[in-house]
């Protein structure tokens, strides 16, 4: 079930309080009412309101478990890390039993409200991957490097075989690291077509660039003074960081340092704020949404440079935040043990709904959004790694 059909399911989440949107053509280009510039359109014309500081979350009242789950890795300790494969047809699971393992994406069409979880296909399995617990993990765009971090300080860099599901390391572990990797991407490298990994966490506050054709690290960008807790990359050249000295940082590879600097705000916009512990952008570069351990999430207009609003899904930390492929909606992760999706159809300054769509029963660590589909897996200190869909029936 991809985005654009499970609208349509998503509409009863959601009832009267959900923004409405247009169809403006029939190759599945949508413009949202009020928010034109974060659709496919990239009508320059159009522009967002005015920045205000929004009341808060829209969330219901009621508990609603809309999404069930379809499959359940269980291991001995939290699972800490998942990535999905591009192509959809795999992920991997990186957990603090150090232990790695690559699992098929399941059949989805027929799913039941009342079915029970089943644990998924492990296609690979490697026990002791790293010497300590995987923190982060990263496809490349074309889904045939894989790699992961650890608190054992080390990067590991690995070729995937997409037929056999067989994986090979291409290097030995990277040192360069001086404590626990936190977060990784992959960014194509545009002017010779070689992949860079971007690697950062505690330590020398220090971001790494990997050139994946050497496994050499070539480059290190300095100026956030504490840990780096999250990356995320858009559009071939740019990427975003965010650190536990409460700043978020634009990195530009054309010119290879930071071109903006933001500060944490909590809601109100009064205070000392708190760190973000993941961000995410848009398809198109324009929107920026941070969840914070003051379990706020923060949305900035990119273009304009100004918050949008911060409003407050969650009652915890939220650890993981990732918009969904065509970014209609938001998908939060908290240490409430909640996962939260957030319609962002309509004006992003004004209220937003909010519904409660899963939950764990411990604290939720990562959440990721199937590349095509509209399913997302979770990740929790209750040791299990769950695939989640919306039912058929």
């Amino acid at each position: 079930m991809d985005e654009k059909i499970a609208r349509r399911r998503i509409d009863g989440l959601f009832g009267d309080r959900r923004h409405k949107f247009l169809v403006v053509c029939d190759e599945g280009v949508f413009l949202h009412t009020d928010r034109p510039e974060y659709s496919n359109h990239h009508d320059e014309s159009h522009k967002l309101t005015s920045a205000s500081q929004g009341p808060g979350s829209g969330e219901s009242s009621e508990p609603k478990h809309n999404f069930v789950a379809v499959t359940q890795l269980e291991d001995e300790q939290a699972i800490r890390s998942v990535e999905f494969h591009p192509s959809g047809k795999f992920y991997a699971v990186g957990s603090n039993t150090k232990a790695l393992r690559i699992c098929a994406y399941p059949n989805c069409k027929e799913i039941r409200s009342d079915q029970e979880p089943r644990e998924p296909t492990v296609l690979y399995k490697k026990q002791k991957h790293h010497k300590g617990s995987i923190y982060c993990m990263a496809w490349n765009a074309t889904g045939d490097l894989l790699a992961t971090g650890s608190n054992d300080k080390t990067v590991k860099l690995m070729r995937f075989n997409s037929n056999t599901c067989q994986l090979e390391d291409i290097a030995h572990p990277l040192t360069m690291h001086g404590g626990t990797v936190r977060d990784m991407c992959f960014m194509e490298d545009l002017s010779n077509r070689s992949n860079l990994l971007i690697s950062g966490g505690s330590g020398d506050n220090k971001i790494y660039i990997t050139d994946c054709e050497t496994a050499m690290p070539f480059q290190s960008l300095t100026g956030h003074t504490g840990q780096i807790l999250s990356l995320y990359t858009w559009g071939g050249v740019m990427f975003v960081s965010s650190s536990q000295d409460k700043t978020i940082r634009f990195w530009d590879m054309r010119t290879r340092g930071c071109v903006h600097q933001i500060s944490s705000r909590p809601v109100g916009g009064t205070g000392p704020g708190s760190a973000a512990a993941a961000v995410s952008v848009d398809p198109s570069g324009r929107l920026l949404v941070a969840g914070h351990e003051d379990a706020t999430c923060m949305l900035y207009d990119m273009k304009g440079n100004r918050i949008l609003q911060t409003f407050k899904p969650h009652t915890s930390d939220i650890r993981t935040c990732r918009l969904s492929p065509k970014a209609f909606y938001l998908l939060t992760g908290s240490y409430d043990c909640k996962l939260m999706l957030t319609d962002l159809q309509g004006d992003l300054t004004q209220q937003l709904a909010t519904v409660r769509v899963a939950e764990h029963a411990d604290k939720v660590i990562q959440g990721r959004w199937h590349p095509n589909e509209f399913t997302f897996i979770s990740t929790s200190a209750d040791k299990t790694a769950t695939l989640w869909a919306l039912p058929q029936t």
